[in-house]
């Protein structure tokens, strides 16, 4: 893919913004859609078998795409997959522990955190504070709607997850700089999936190289990287990069929708009034950032697209 030439994001003028806008929702919400397949599956495979199966057919595609050079790489750029390999295993594992124990909606919500203060630090504006006290009263008033009374467990891990998406952000920027195109997540995936064998292997056994588990998990992979990968590509020719992080920022919500629709999770008034906020927050925190003057200049991006390494851009999707 490396060979290929360089794809050009700037916002394309004239018709075509309305339909990116409805990609990028619609990314969104495959996204969400394969994690709530996730936890159907969660009684066959577990969280941890889930994690290595969403993993590895993800590397399978990745690796596909970018194709990957290894045999010319310094210790710098190994270091730096291993590590991004890691937290994605990390991450993703903590995620799936969440939603296992909580509902999609919260989990998401509650994760969010981890880039939204990232956002808020690198900003080094006074002002950005007030996103972060809106998201964390959000929070608050979230446990007022019953996270108390849920797994300690789960909100645990998903405060788990939240940091190591922080991390994760922080180490893609270096893999961006590091690999031509996105390499570097390719290859970081593979190393990811690797990690996540021996706990899924524990705790899974034999039922990992079931059939139909392994289409499930096939599918799952799909609806959470390879479809809304290529739908946020498509959309981010024709929007500015700013109004796609904004958009994404939906995550939260769709994610309490999804649980709602597909998994039968509650959705009161005060979990809804909590998820607004956080999403108020970090749609707040875009467009006030640092580059939210920069116009149509990359800003926050999507965790797939390692192909655009800024380092002070922040992805808000969820893995």
């Amino acid at each position: 893919m490396s060979t290929k030439p360089a794809i050009s994001f700037s916002a394309s003028p004239g018709p075509g913004r309305s339909g990116a806008t409805v990609l990028v929702v619609a990314a969104v919400l495959c996204q969400q859609l394969g994690a709530a397949v996730a936890v159907l599956v969660f009684p066959v495979v577990g969280p941890l078998g889930m994690v290595a199966l969403r993993m590895g057919f993800s590397a399978v595609v990745l690796l596909a795409m970018a194709r990957p050079r290894i045999r010319n790489l310094g210790p710098a750029a190994w270091r730096t997959a291993i590590g991004l390999g890691l937290v994605l295993a990390a991450m993703n594992s903590l995620f799936f522990g969440a939603i296992a124990r909580l509902p999609l909606g919260t989990a998401v919500t509650i994760e969010v955190l981890g880039p939204l203060v990232l956002s808020v630090v690198a900003s080094r504006r006074a002002s950005a504070l007030l996103w972060a006290v809106l998201a964390f009263a959000g929070v608050a008033l979230l446990g007022q709607g019953g996270i108390g009374t849920v797994d300690a467990t789960g909100v645990g891990f998903a405060l788990g997850a939240a940091t190591c998406w922080a991390a994760y952000i922080l180490l893609n920027a270096r893999a961006g700089a590091a690999f031509p195109g996105f390499q570097g997540l390719a290859l970081a995936m593979a190393i990811g999936t690797v990690a996540s064998l021996p706990g899924a292997v524990l705790t899974t056994g034999t039922a990992l190289a079931d059939p139909t588990v392994l289409a499930i998990g096939l599918g799952v992979a799909l609806l959470s990287t390879a479809i809304p990968y290529s739908l946020e590509l498509i959309a981010l020719r024709r929007i500015p990069a700013a109004t796609f992080s904004v958009l994404t920022c939906t995550a939260p919500a769709i994610a309490a929708l999804i649980g709602f629709a597909v998994l039968g999770q509650p959705l009161g008034w005060i979990e809804a009034a909590a998820i607004a906020l956080v999403v108020a927050a970090s749609i707040g925190a875009i467009r006030t950032g640092p580059r939210a003057r920069g116009g149509d200049r990359p800003g926050p991006r999507s965790r797939h697209q390692a192909h655009r390494p800024p380092a002070q851009d922040h992805p808000f999707p969820q893995p």
